[in-house]
């Protein structure tokens, strides 16, 4: 699938690079003056070109309306802002079907042939896992994957590639935090997805409680190709946990909060991780039935009341309206789309040269960078050997028909100390 803001035209096929295309057996093309011998490829004065990589189908299919959001925002820039620098964005996206291989196939394609200035997000920690050798040995920036693995933050080895969102393991101490304050002793039942985000997650949550009078007694994984996880559901409840933590994407999410509400025998507090925690998911479930579910967030929720007055949410809803017209505003990976592309925006602005690598050391000198679709306090920083841009985060509960926000946001860099590789 492809999705254009901008485009060549056919009176421009002769000059192609105006779009940052270029046939592949072409060297890339470098930058003069202060920036001499920079990569330029897929930028230009008037353009830039940037390709994304999601599971448009599939079992993670749900993340497909992230790009959406990216979308508008693009296209509201675009015609009313002169895009970024004055260079019009073109966002060109494809399909992995959340196949590792897949995204390295797409991955290429986007380079080699569609010869983007850089991969803005890559979707899932497999497939990010997949690609981020080739774009580190391409020197192609992969900026602000859509995944939260610590490894994109803590290694030194690809320094292409960085992620966005808060990272797995901070998420899974904030969860641990809220069990020592309101259950100390609580009994843990654990669900999680058997790659590396499952394991990123449950792997800090497990560290997180070490010394604690919390325990796990039970722990299921399953595979994205299941087509259920209602066995690993039975035998969750078989172990009397008071706690269910459940490490899932949205399919899987929904399936797990289903299968728990349907248990009458068991009611264990519902702790959904972050990237399963969309309107989407909980909304199939019935909203009677996910009452008191827990989570955490780092960006404004479009159905929360809290921001119905707030300058950023009404633009955003204003211009889904104009530029993704017959979409749903209310549903929280548009949003996603919009304050990542927002990132975007501003980190591209801030580079020093409009080449590959200024992204690059743009990406990794941000400091206390506003993004008006971030909750308040959360702003995006990152140095040399702090490859995060984003780690704080409020807990939420469900309540009625939205979450609700609780507590205060936590600046896990500061809580609980850096992560290391």
């Amino acid at each position: 699938m492809r999705v254009s803001v901008i485009g060549c035209t056919a009176m421009l096929l002769a000059a192609v690079a105006a779009c940052g295309g270029r046939g592949g057996t072409e060297p890339a093309s470098t930058a003069s003056g202060p920036c001499q011998g920079q990569q330029t490829t897929g930028i230009t004065d008037k353009s830039i070109k940037l390709g994304g990589i999601y599971p448009l189908s599939g079992p993670a299919s749900a993340y497909g309306d992230i790009p959406k959001g990216i979308k508008a925002y693009f296209d509201y820039i675009n015609a009313e802002k002169n895009g970024i620098g004055g260079r019009k964005v073109e966002f060109v996206v494809r399909d992995d079907g959340y196949q590792p291989p897949k995204a390295v196939e797409e991955a290429r394609r986007l380079v080699e042939q569609e010869q983007v200035f850089a991969l803005f997000q890559t979707l899932g920690t497999p497939s990010t896992t997949a690609t981020w050798d080739y774009t580190d040995q391409q020197k192609v920036p992969q900026i602000f994957v859509a995944t939260g693995a610590s490894k994109w933050g803590t290694d030194t080895k690809h320094p292409w590639t960085i992620g966005w969102q808060p990272n797995y393991i901070s998420e899974a101490r904030v969860y641990a935090q809220y069990l020592k304050q309101e259950k100390p002793n609580a009994k843990v039942a654990v669900l999680y997805q058997n790659d590396d985000f499952g394991k990123d997650l449950f792997g800090g949550f497990k560290r997180a409680i070490e010394g604690s009078g919390i325990t796990v007694v039970g722990e299921q994984s399953y595979e994205v190709t299941d087509p259920s996880i209602d066995p690993q559901m039975r035998n969750l409840a078989g172990s009397k946990a008071d706690v269910f933590l459940n490490i899932t994407t949205p399919k899987f999410g929904s399936q797990a909060l289903a299968a728990d509400a349907k248990n009458t025998t068991w009611n264990p507090l519902h702790i959904l991780n972050n990237v399963a925690a969309s309107i989407t998911v909980l909304k199939p479930v019935g909203f009677e039935n996910v009452q008191g579910v827990v989570s955490s967030t780092y960006y404004k929720d479009p159905r929360d009341a809290t921001w119905n007055d707030d300058a950023e949410m009404k633009l955003y809803k204003a211009k889904m309206a104009q530029y993704a017209p017959g979409t749903d505003p209310n549903v929280p990976f548009f949003t996603f789309g919009w304050a990542v592309a927002d990132s975007f925006n501003k980190t591209m602005s801030a580079a020093k040269c409009p080449t590959r690598e200024g992204l690059r050391d743009s990406m990794r000198s941000l400091s206390n960078v506003q993004i008006n679709m971030l909750l308040p306090g959360v702003t995006m920083n990152t140095a040399a050997d702090d490859g995060f841009p984003i780690e704080s985060m409020q807990l939420m509960k469900f309540k009625g028909e939205r979450w609700e926000l609780f507590g205060d946001v936590i600046d896990t860099r500061k809580a609980f100390g850096p992560l290391t590789g």
